[in-house]
């Protein structure tokens, strides 16, 4: 019988990847290429996992390992691993960005995990594209590639030929993701299964917690913003938040969508779902009392408010995450 198809999935190193992505990646891949082998069909792909590195300064990167080193061939995806510490403070050198670039012009699919997107994104290839990446990393990542459009309530995105995932263990669902777009849907739950992780599906918002700009520089604004964490956004008024910064009306809220980019009524609704959440989590209230304690008089406009920012009803959020026995209504 002939040798199998290649299906090649690269790893690109630099200097400050994350190993642990690095070898949990490598490992997921093989321990899926059991299942690819299981396979009589002649016409059946087996994984090839390699890692690649520039060596050479002004060089480009070449394999420095290979699961099937007596083969040819290209990789079908490459993957910029995470970095640890500030993602800011990580480049690419000029030969691994026109590597990159040439890859993907011939058909290369490229993929970064949490803070990899920072690097991706220096290869201009994101321009215009919708990605993710650390929900801490937002704003950040959006005052240096300001031409990326950034959705951090997303766990994975998938672009077609770019696939950005989230937080730094959203590995697991990046190759997953990866396993069920080349080698199908039995590959890929056959390999999640044995691993004990989730199929794709999950949501980065299920997780983050709200952490807004504060160093914007408006003293008015952060004044009110101050002021409403303190208070947990309790009063929504917006005479109250005016008044407290001495400013008309218009310009006040001008310069608050300026300075948060979102509106005072979306502002607040965050800071209360995350007490909401905390309540959901950590206490045994009922939803109705928690909707509440954090300002709703209907809890049905709580539920919508919370599973529009949470993608989880109140009741599914603390099934999941509650570290007590509900008490609450689903």
């Amino acid at each position: 019988m002939s040798a199998k198809t290649l299906t090649e999935f690269g790893l690109v190193l630099y200097p400050g990847a994350q190993v642990s992505v690095v070898s949990g990646l490598t490992d997921l891949l093989v321990i899926a290429n059991r299942f690819v082998l299981s396979d009589d069909e002649e016409s059946a792909k087996e994984v090839r996992v390699s890692h690649w590195q520039a060596t050479c300064p002004d060089s480009p990167p070449e394999r420095i390992f290979d699961t099937h080193p007596e083969r040819e061939g290209m990789p079908m995806v490459l993957v910029l691993p995470s970095v640890l510490g500030d993602p800011g403070g990580h480049a690419l050198d000029d030969s691994t960005v026109a590597w990159l670039r040439e890859r993907h012009a011939t058909g290369t699919t490229l993929g970064s995990v949490c803070a990899g997107a920072f690097l991706l994104a220096q290869t201009g290839l994101l321009n215009g594209r919708t990605v993710t990446t650390h929900w801490l990393y937002a704003e950040p990542f959006r005052r240096q590639f300001g031409q990326v459009k950034l959705d951090v309530d997303r766990l994975v995105i998938d672009d077609g030929d770019i696939i950005t995932a989230g937080g730094a263990m959203s590995w697991t669902d990046l190759g997953l993701k990866l396993l069920d777009r080349f080698l199908g849907s039995r590959v890929m739950l056959e390999t999640s299964r044995i691993l004990l992780i989730d199929p794709p599906g999950r949501e980065q918002r299920y997780y983050s917690f709200f952490s807004p700009d504060m160093s914007h520089g408006d003293q008015a604004i952060l004044k009110v913003q101050h002021w409403l964490h303190a208070t947990a956004a309790q009063d929504m008024v917006l005479n109250s938040m005016v008044a407290i910064t001495g400013l008309e009306e218009r310009t006040f809220l001008r310069r608050f969508r300026k300075a948060t980019g979102m509106t005072t009524t979306e502002y607040c609704q965050r800071i209360r779902m995350g007490r909401a959440r905390e309540l959901l989590q950590f206490g045994q209230s009922s939803v109705e009392s928690i909707a509440w304690e954090v300002g709703y008089h209907d809890v049905s406009a709580f539920s919508r408010v919370f599973t529009k920012l949470l993608g989880l009803t109140p009741g599914e959020y603390r099934h999941r995450f509650g570290s007590g026995r509900t008490l609450s209504r689903l």
